[in-house]
C-alpha cells in the first residue's frame, strides 16, 4: 500500500472515530436535556451506522472497480477471464488428444 493511500486510509479512521464520539457525546447530551428519548437515540446511532456502512459499501465498490481497471490497463486478466481461458484450453486439449 502506497504510504499516501495509507494515510488517507488512517486519517479517514480517525475521522470517523472522532466523529462517532462527538455524535454520540451530542446524542447523551440531548437525552439528559429530555430533547430525545434513550431509545430515540439509540435508533439514531443505528441509523447512523447504517448509514456508514452504506457509505463504506459504495467506496469499497468503487475502489475495487478503480483497480481492475487499472489492472486491465495494465494487461492482466481478471479471475473470471482466466478460469475461462483455462477452460476454452482444457477442451481444445482434449479435442487434440482424440484426434492423436
Amino acid at each position: 500500500m502506497s504510504d499516501l493511500l495509507k494515510k488517507g486510509f488512517l486519517l479517514g479512521i480517525g475521522a470517523a472515530a472522532s466523529g462517532k464520539e462527538k455524535f454520540e457525546k451530542m446524542l447523551h447530551e440531548m437525552v439528559k436535556r429530555g430533547e430525545v428519548s434513550p431509545s430515540q437515540a439509540k435508533s439514531m446511532i443505528q441509523s447512523w451506522i447504517q448509514k456508514g456502512e452504506h457509505v463504506d459499501k459504495d467506496w469499497n465498490d468503487f475502489a475495487k472497480a478503480k483497480v481492475q481497471n487499472h489492472m486491465k490497463g495494465l494487461g492482466f486478466v481478471s479471475q473470471e477471464e482466466y478460469e475461462m481461458l483455462e477452460a476454452r484450453v482444457e477442451r481444445l486439449e482434449q479435442l487434440l488428444n482424440r484426434h492423436s
